[in-house]
């Protein structure tokens, strides 16, 4: 009626999609992937059978751990074994922390993560200089903040 055509009322097309009026919206719909047919696969590629390779590698021994590699973690940890870890690494990259090449500010991170991490007050001060490195005044800024608390905390446990 008033000149309006059939396509104005959403009805359905060949293609799937619905005719847009003029205040609603096109729908298109897609057809699901197929997979490729034996026919197009390379006859050069190997097929592998996934289902077999995961069958047979639960019956695979684990290796011998390497005696020069430290253990590894497990998942399944003990918790104080995974702070024996942690106090380990801790104490063997303190020595080594002055070698990383390191911006100030991700130096300074550094250090403030082992300090906290291990309560070593003796990193303090290399924190503060790589703070006081730091260009930013804003980033330089928190970092100081960051050792006054760190300060803070260290002489108020001390009581």
């Amino acid at each position: 009626m008033f000149g309006q055509n059939h396509n104005d009322h959403n009805e359905p097309q060949p293609d799937g999609s619905l005719a847009a009026g003029d205040d609603s919206t096109q729908v298109t719909s897609f057809p699901p992937p197929t997979p490729p047919s034996d026919d197009t696969a390379s006859k050069d590629e190997p097929k592998t059978d996934f289902a077999a390779l995961a069958a047979s590698s639960d019956d695979v021994a684990p290796e011998a751990p390497n005696e020069s590699s430290p253990p590894s973690p497990s998942t399944n940890a003990n918790p104080s074994d995974l702070l024996n870890i942690k106090k380990e690494a801790l104490e063997h990259l303190s020595p080594l922390v002055s070698k990383l090449d390191q911006p100030p500010e991700e130096k300074f991170k550094t250090l403030m993560m082992m300090i906290q991490a291990s309560d070593d007050q003796s990193l303090v001060s290399a924190a503060y200089e790589a703070a006081n490195a730091i260009e930013d005044e804003k980033v330089r800024a928190q970092a100081l903040l960051d050792i006054v608390n760190e300060i803070n905390y260290f002489t108020q446990h001390q009581s």
